[in-house]
């Protein structure tokens, strides 16, 4: 496997940690709504777990840019701060992108 998507794996879990912490917050500032979306963190950065992982950990990540969003006001940011949601839309936002530079690395590969 190549050491850049062994370095972006090792990120991604390092983030979904991160994501679990934030989600616990969040879910514990606000009992009323409902918690925002497991993502499973991926057991190692191999390839054997890319291959059986990836695909289910994209679509919680999906579902959980989807929460996000919709607990968005219209103009992107909510009415007031709220430093455990913020805290939960940059974790989203750096595990999109960690999943983007994976999913490139991945198709670049197959293309070889």
């Amino acid at each position: 496997m190549e050491v850049r998507l062994v370095q972006l794996l090792g990120s991604f879990i390092s983030t979904t940690s991160a994501y679990s912490l934030a989600r616990l917050e969040y879910a514990m500032r606000h009992p009323e709504s409902t918690a925002p979306p497991l993502i499973d963190r991926l057991s190692d950065a191999s390839e054997g777990t890319l291959r059986d992982e990836w695909e289910r950990v994209e679509r919680q990540l999906e579902l959980a840019r989807r929460y996000v969003k919709e607990h968005d006001d219209a103009r992107g940011k909510r009415a007031v701060y709220d430093a455990s949601f913020g805290w939960l839309q940059r974790t989203i936002r750096e595990l999109e992108q960690y999943a983007r530079a994976v999913r490139w690395v991945m198709t670049v590969d197959e293309g070889r």
